[in-house]
């Protein structure tokens, strides 16, 4: 895992539980053969550093049902 690429990614979503599940699926996605939103830098580039880079350049943002969190706190 690129540092770096870990750093940027923080500081556009700054709450971690939510960057390691967007991480999460953004990685399974990609092992599943869907299409990098970045250019790796090389044909070995790890996938989890792809999620990181995607989503340091703002093209992975987390959305948020604020609809679903209204029913499951009215429970």
């Amino acid at each position: 895992m690129n540092v770096k690429l870990l750093e940027a990614a923080k500081a556009k979503q700054p709450s971690i539980p939510v960057l390691v599940n967007m991480v999460s699926i953004r990685v399974k996605q990609l092992a599943a053969d869907f299409r990098p939103l970045v250019k790796p830098d090389s044909p070995d580039y790890d996938l989890l550093d792809i999620a990181l880079r995607e989503i340091a350049e703002g093209k992975l943002i987390a959305q948020v049902d604020f609809d679903a969190l209204e029913r499951k706190g009215n429970k």
